[in-house]
């Protein structure tokens, strides 16, 4: 009866609906609804209290999604599939929505456009690069695949250190920069089997084809959803095929969101254990950099494979 009252109030159906398209923050739910961030929040309390929604703190965030499974996730489920898709509320929080999810693009387009030129050196700053590179070459050693697919490029460099592991590969980015910048950079080092295209990674064309390897590195943290991104990758993966990703762990430096455009700080092990799983993957492989003094950002490789036992979304 509990978890029926928690979900049979409006402003609670409008919530569990758009969390049905994803993870969200409660600063993002806040400006989709036109409500107060303390009245959202108290709202989200009495659904996460009831097991409709599962909520993950990151810093000074918070981000809630529907519960993967059990009674009241499936009933949260049952829910939505019941509102009526021509409900005005609906129909006007869905314009929000794409309007924020508009507007945070739009925020990181105009960042990478300003650091495209010096980004392979920026990441510098704060990964160890060299050890990362080399446990990406470790975990392709002795294959060459056919179709390799990048997504979320930047600067090509993927494409570039994994030149001799692919007969084609296919680099997609949102930021006319970076493209550009690949592009120069591939054409340098005499990759023609390789070419970068302008896209939304988001909502991949099906016109890129099937992967036989799919790398997605450093790119998840720009997603409010990671898990949404994630599935779409899988529809563009082969029947056992692999994924690369690479990623930060979770930590707590505001000033990455603040200042240079990331949505989500860091990514743990047991986030990426369901989301893979939700799409027919698991987690094959994970090697963790920490900075050499410990103070900084750690980096994460997963390598994911076929699940035979998964719930696959392709």
């Amino acid at each position: 009866m509990g978890v029926l009252r928690a979900a049979g109030e409006g402003t609670r159906l409008r919530l569990l609906a758009l969390l049905s398209n994803g993870e969200h923050s409660v600063k993002d739910l806040t400006e989709i609804l036109g409500q107060s961030q303390p009245r959202v929040s108290r709202h989200l309390k009495l659904l996460a209290d009831a097991g409709l929604v599962s909520r993950n703190a990151e810093g000074a965030w918070a981000y809630y999604g529907l519960a993967e499974g059990g009674a009241s996730g499936d009933l949260a489920r049952w829910l939505i599939s019941r509102i009526d898709p021509g409900d005005p509320d609906r129909a006007r929080d869905q314009s929000r929505l794409d309007a924020v999810r508009s507007a945070q693009q739009a925020r990181a387009a105009a960042y990478f456009a300003k650091v495209a030129h010096s980004w392979d050196q920026l990441r510098q700053l704060h990964v160890p690069e060299e050890a990362v590179e080399a446990a990406i070459l470790d975990a392709v050693e002795g294959k060459t695949v056919g179709l390799l697919l990048d997504l979320g490029t930047g600067t090509g460099r993927m494409l570039e250190l994994l030149a001799a592991h692919y007969k084609r590969g296919i680099g997609v980015d949102a930021s006319r920069e970076m493209i550009a910048v690949a592009r120069a950079k591939l054409a340098s080092a005499s990759i023609g089997h390789a070419q970068v295209r302008l896209g939304d990674i988001a909502d991949l064309d099906a016109s890129v084809g099937q992967a036989d390897l799919i790398v997605i590195h450093q790119v998840l943290h720009y997603f409010d959803d990671p898990g949404r991104m994630l599935a779409q990758a899988r529809r563009a993966l082969k029947a056992g095929g692999e994924m690369i990703i690479v990623d930060f762990a979770p930590h707590e430096l505001e000033f990455l969101r603040s200042h240079h455009a990331h949505r989500r700080l860091g990514l743990s092990d047991q986030q990426m254990t369901g989301w893979a799983r939700a799409v027919g993957l698991r987690v094959a492989d994970l090697r963790s950099f920490p900075t050499a003094n410990g103070a900084g950002l750690t980096v994460c490789l997963w390598r994911l494979a076929d699940d035979p036992d998964g719930t696959s979304e392709k």
